[in-house]
């Protein structure tokens, strides 16, 4: 949990980034009758019936120094697919960065073992020399920022809706995401290493003389 928490105090530098990172399944659905769009007088109406699609996953990146998110859907949420996303943090979001600061939770396909399954040896150890992992403890996964940014996500554009394909929800997502950038929006992060060893002080090991 300090590890974690020691990171949040780090400062903001152009050659090492900070991200968190979180994953948000959510079921694709659809409309089985066409809704009725609103008119004057006359609310929009749409069929309590809808028809199943699948799932899709969407990693979520966020940069909680500079308010900036990004998403990625998937169908699945593999070794592949989390290796994949890990090379085009390296490769595509931030190519200039000398070391790369990743924020997530202790899921069995958030780590190098992944890049090494699904990648040659030599280009496996390019992207883990790049990453800086630090995870949330075990049933601690609230102190990654990216879980708040996820609970923003299902409010703001997925709860409630029916969205069919992967196609339609990545560019739902895009609309949501250039929103909250533009914005800025941050979280105000306020648990700091001093609250931790306070409040969690029975978590802490303790000496007897």
């Amino acid at each position: 949990m300090e590890d974690v928490l020691e990171v949040y105090t780090w400062p903001d530098r152009d050659d090492i980034r900070i991200v968190c990172m979180d994953e948000v399944s959510t079921q694709l659905l659809d409309d089985t009758r066409e809704p009725v769009p609103a008119q004057p007088g006359q609310l929009a109406r749409q069929d309590y019936e809808y028809e199943r699609c699948g799932t899709a996953n969407i990693f979520l990146g966020f940069e909680p120094l500079r308010g900036q998110r990004w998403t990625t859907t998937t169908a699945q949420r593999t070794r592949a697919d989390w290796a994949s996303w890990a090379k085009d943090l390296v490769d595509v979001r931030y190519p200039d960065a000398e070391l790369i600061v990743l924020v997530m939770d202790n899921l069995n396909v958030h780590g190098i073992a992944s890049l090494y399954e699904a990648f040659a040896p030599a280009e496996a150890k390019r992207i883990a020399m790049k990453l800086e992992i630090h995870y949330t403890p075990k049933h601690g996964s609230w102190l990654n920022m990216a879980e708040i940014e996820a609970s923003v996500l299902r409010r703001q554009c997925l709860d409630g809706r029916r969205i069919p394909d992967r196609a339609t929800l990545a560019h739902e997502l895009q609309a949501w995401e250039t929103r909250r950038n533009a914005r800025g929006a941050a979280i105000n992060w306020r648990f700091s290493l001093d609250d931790a060893r306070v409040k969690l002080r029975r978590l802490y090991p303790s000496i007897e003389a």
